[in-house]
């Protein structure tokens, strides 16, 4: 009898430096620590944080940076990826992102067209296409107009005042990256372990369809096909109790079904990709709403099953044809979803926003094909949004979170 071969397991990991209380393991030029991260030193104008090296032990295919930071009108910050294989790095440096809250002075974009013989980037994602890449290290600049204020001042963030410590410059609070491996051929995922520990949960995570906003504000994508991203982590701040208050989206005119959502789309929008699903930006919005966000892979939907069961709703990215899951009758090249819950028989619960209206957007399909839409279309990836004082399940060996 011949026996099947084990199922492969894609390679995935996540590290995350949290600063000010990391910041010694890497190396900073014109920085020093603030109270809720690192600041520029005195009246510079540019600082720069340096991550160490992470190792994670496997042939790097992808690697997706993240971050959470503040940026007062007038400053932004730049985000960088290298790989590293051994004890030197691999690639050059190359820039995924020049990054603002607001878009009054900085274009929030990332920068395409970067690539030579080692790697490429498309979008949010760094691409190894011919160096041997065994690790990653992350640079971010954190940058201010000259002549802008050193004090404490009246500043604003995301279109609203805040009064405090971010009129000094720009603040740096936490920065990570996820590495995957090659997609195996054989996922397997449902070989693995069942898990019931969110078998029957479903948590109550606000119904918000991106679809009420069709043709709105073309500046920022234009609304109903295109803003499932930030509808989904609309919808997740709600659901923690951090969406942006009132006066933060009282520019919105007419106020429309949602003008939260508008807000969103607004701040996480990419002037180069031309929409609003760049999928840092979105954590880095988030992020400026009091929660620790960052952009992870899942293996499977087992893994998504330990946030449910710790209180933690997943936003998810999938890409699948209208015949391919029931429930999803539609195409998409590339979709954000919510993942709230799963039935006692472990199908997954979604607050899908490509829907008609607010009461269709919670929808229940089958796992095992909405799993495999989910790992062939973005390799698992998943926002994770949460408060600090909200605990991470513990992570598996090859720690992903």
């Amino acid at each position: 009898m011949t026996t099947a071969a084990p199922p492969t397991r894609r390679d995935i990991a996540y590290r995350g430096f949290h600063l000010p209380a990391d910041a010694a393991g890497g190396s900073g030029d014109g920085l020093r620590a603030g109270g809720r991260g690192l600041v520029l030193d005195g009246v510079a104008q540019r600082g720069t944080w340096t991550s160490p090296p992470v190792p994670v032990g496997f042939a790097v295919a992808e690697v997706v940076p993240s971050w959470t930071a503040d940026t007062p009108d007038g400053c932004w910050i730049e985000v960088e990826l290298r790989g590293w294989h051994d004890d030197a790095p691999s690639t050059d440096w190359y820039r995924l992102a020049r990054w603002a809250a607001d878009d009054h002075t900085v274009r929030r974009t990332s920068l395409p067209g970067q690539r030579d013989g080692a790697a490429r980037v498309d979008t949010d994602t760094l691409l190894v296409t011919g160096a041997t890449v065994t690790g990653w290290q992350a640079r971010v600049t954190l940058c201010r107009p000259a002549g802008s204020p050193t004090g404490p001042v009246l500043g604003s963030v995301g279109t609203g005042p805040v009064l405090g410590s971010l009129g000094t410059g720009p603040v740096l609070r936490s920065v990570g990256a996820v590495a995957t491996g090659p997609t195996p051929t054989d996922h397997g995922y449902e070989r693995e372990p069942t898990s019931t520990a969110a078998r029957g949960i479903v948590l109550d995570v606000p119904r918000y369809s991106q679809r009420l906003h069709a043709g709105q504000y073309p500046q920022w994508g234009g609304g109903g096909d295109s803003w499932c991203s930030p509808t989904c982590t609309s919808m997740v701040l709600a659901y923690w109790g951090a969406e942006p208050t009132p006066d933060r989206y009282a520019w919105v005119e007419p106020s429309g079904p949602r003008p939260v959502v508008v807000h969103a789309a607004r701040h996480c929008y990419d002037h180069a990709y031309a929409g609003a699903g760049n999928w840092p930006f979105n954590t880095a919005y988030a992020g400026l709403h009091g929660v620790d966000a960052f952009v992870t892979r899942l293996r499977s939907l087992v893994e998504a099953e330990a946030f449910v069961a710790a209180g933690i709703p997943l936003i998810v990215s999938a890409a699948f044809r209208a015949d391919e899951v029931p429930g999803l009758g539609y195409d998409t090249g590339g979709h954000l979803m919510v993942l709230v819950g799963f039935t006692a028989d472990g199908d997954p619960v979604l607050n899908d926003p490509y829907a008609p209206d607010d009461d269709a957007v919670r929808r229940t399909v089958p796992r095992r094909g909405f799993e495999a839409v989910w790992q062939r279309g973005s390799g698992g990836v998943a926002y994770v949004l949460r408060p600090e004082s909200v605990p991470l399940p513990p992570p598996p060996a090859q720690a992903n979170w």
